[in-house]
């Protein structure tokens, strides 16, 4: 899962919101340092990282990228994920793409002291480029990539990847609704979380 299923996933608290977006830049006890619902959504994504990695849909999903970027596959799957989100966004939120991403950068703005400090060199980035909103068109994911192979140890391999996402659209959409689905009951039972969700496509 990437940045926009853990936000979406952290239901209307603005502190787990928070907590959830930063999981990955805490390391440790330091969750500890944090407002207690801070920690809460800190503690939260680590569960729901254990959660998508032990499942056998996100496993499926990752055979289809594993021959161009082995142990680096799960890192293009969790941005896949959030294409898949974001391109059926209205089934899964009462909200429209742009309010929730609005809203989150407000809550990232106006909690900046709290940010881990590659947090805080990556969020105007973040906000300007709307890169919340940009996962909803798939022509957006070859920059995404290429922006992550350049600044990370991910393999530039961004042109292969968009191929396999092409063909292999259909199956890697329906890997992730069965997922997604799963995951999302399971943050809500577990956490006591609510995410408001169309009335017809309530899970």
């Amino acid at each position: 899962m990437n940045f926009l299923a853990h936000i979406y996933l952290s239901g209307e608290s603005d502190e787990i919101v928070l907590g959830n977006f930063i999981g990955d830049f805490v390391k440790g006890n330091k969750y500890q340092n944090f407002p207690d619902q801070v920690a809460y959504g800190i503690q939260m994504h680590r569960s729901i990282d254990v959660f998508t990695d032990q499942h056998a849909d996100v496993r499926e999903f990752i055979q289809f990228l594993k021959p161009g970027y082995g142990r680096y596959a799960g890192i293009v799957a969790d941005v896949f994920m959030d294409h898949f989100l974001a391109s059926n966004w209205p089934e899964y939120s009462v909200y429209t793409l742009r309010q929730f991403s609005k809203h989150a950068h407000a809550v990232f703005l106006s909690n900046f002291l709290l940010l881990p400090f590659k947090v805080k060199q990556f969020l105007p980035f973040l906000i300007q480029h709307k890169r919340l909103e940009s996962y909803a068109h798939r022509e957006s994911m070859f920059h995404v990539l290429e922006i992550m192979s350049h600044h990370t140890s991910l393999p530039a391999k961004s042109v292969w990847a968009v191929e396999v996402l092409i063909r292999e659209y259909d199956q890697m959409e329906l890997l992730f609704r069965s997922f997604f689905a799963e995951i999302t009951s399971y943050v809500e039972a577990e956490f006591s979380v609510q995410i408001p969700k169309p009335e017809k496509t309530r899970i």
